[in-house]
This record gives structure tokens, C-alpha cells and sequence, in this order.
């Protein structure tokens, strides 16, 4: 079996493997017990410091809900300013392989889960990634020498959205199923009817969609 490599950041004792892939790896700027974790992890502050891993070592790396605490701008110090975001997305680049995948899940701007957590201190938007996807990033200007390609970005649920794949089981919340023939489809009819009638509410509320999911290709070839 070969052997895929996936690293989520920020990933306390439960990391997330959205790709479903066999080798897991953690990083978090809390000290754990590595003996307790179950899967490989090391301890590193990525706003100051490097992602701990050579080169081209990982297939997937994901971030839910941390890239908002990711600092923009740090002034000062013996190194000067640094930008923090751009040094990151250039590290998430390094470590990817070619045709890697980066999977992220950020509250953003409008959407009040965005601001209401005072250790957010970077506020995503949909034009963000402008600065990190495409043939000329904007980031260049500050830094950013990777490349990404986008391959999709769109306003999810968190619990809608914790594996890549929609109908997997571990996302609490999945598609409804939708029957376009035969006595399933009338059933669900009927079932929808009858709660109307009753006066009850449809089945599953609508999940509040105030997250913004990146899923992003690392292109390391030319062309």
C-alpha cells in the first residue's frame, strides 16, 4: 500500500485527516504526550518558527479554524518585521508535494464568527487567496513564493466540511438525499407534507454557513 502523508496544524489531541490519509501527523505550539497522542506529533509556535519537516514530505496538510489566529504583521524585534501569514502559506507550500493538497477552515468576513473570538487577529475573505493562488499571486510583493492552484473555495459548515469527501461519515452534517423517482421519492414527500401539516419545522435546519473552506493544489513542476 503506498503510503500517504497528511499533516493538520494546530491539531491538538484529536487532528483531522480530511483525505483519509495512513500516516497522521500533528503539530501544535502545546506541549502533549506524544505517547498519548496515537499519532506522530511535534511542538512548534508556526508563527515564529518553521513547520518542522523537509521538503516535499507531505500529501495533504490541513487548518480548521486556525489560520485566523495567524498574525499578519509582527513589528519589531531583533529579525525586524515579519509577516507571519505570508511566511506560513510559503512553509505549507515547502512541505507539500507536488500536486499536495491544502485544506482549510477559517469563520470569515462579513459573518460574525469572524470577530467575536479575540485571538482572531486575521480576517479572511473571499479575495484572500488572490494573494496566494494563480499565476502571479499578489502576495509576491510581501514575500510569497509559492504557487497554488485553487480548486475550490465555498461557504461551508465546519460539521458539513471535516473530510474532503461530502458523504463521508465523518461529517456530522451530509447532503440530504433527494429521490427523483419511484416510492422513496414519494415517501419523502409525504413526510415533508405531514410535518407541515402538524406544524413542525423541516426535518434539519439549514447549517449556518459563516465558514470559508479553501482546498488548494500546490504546483512545485514547471508548466
Amino acid at each position: 500500500m503506498t503510503t500517504t502523508r497528511h499533516l493538520d496544524l494546530g491539531c491538538g489531541k484529536f487532528p483531522r485527516n480530511p483525505y483519509d490519509c495512513n500516516e497522521l501527523h500533528g503539530i501544535d505550539m502545546r506541549a502533549l504526550d506524544p505517547g498519548d497522542t496515537g499519532f506522530s506529533y511535534r511542538r512548534a509556535n508556526v508563527v515564529v518558527e518553521a513547520i518542522p519537516y523537509p521538503d516535499d514530505f507531505f500529501d495533504s496538510i490541513s487548518a480548521f479554524d486556525f489560520i485566523e489566529h495567524i498574525p499578519r504583521v509582527l513589528a519589531g524585534g531583533a529579525e525586524g518585521t515579519r509577516l507571519p501569514f505570508i511566511e506560513l502559506m510559503n512553509e505549507i507550500w515547502r512541505v507539500l508535494v507536488d500536486g499536495g493538497r491544502f485544506y482549510a477552515i477559517t469563520p470569515a468576513w462579513p459573518h460574525p464568527e469572524a470577530f467575536v473570538d479575540p485571538t482572531h487577529v486575521n480576517f479572511i475573505t473571499e479575495d484572500t487567496l488572490t494573494y496566494f493562488t494563480g499565476d502571479s499571486p499578489l502576495g509576491g510583493i510581501y514575500g510569497f513564493h509559492g504557487h497554488f492552484k485553487l480548486i475550490r473555495q465555498d461557504w461551508v459548515h465546519p460539521d458539513e466540511a471535516r473530510n474532503a469527501d461530502a458523504d463521508s461519515m465523518d461529517n456530522p452534517i451530509r447532503p440530504a438525499k433527494h429521490y427523483e423517482t419511484g416510492s422513496k421519492r414519494l415517501a419523502q414527500r409525504f413526510r415533508r407534507w405531514s410535518r407541515r401539516m402538524r406544524g413542525k419545522p423541516e426535518e434539519r435546519d439549514p447549517p449556518q454557513r459563516h465558514w470559508l473552506r479553501w482546498e488548494l493544489r500546490a504546483v512545485k513542476a514547471p508548466g
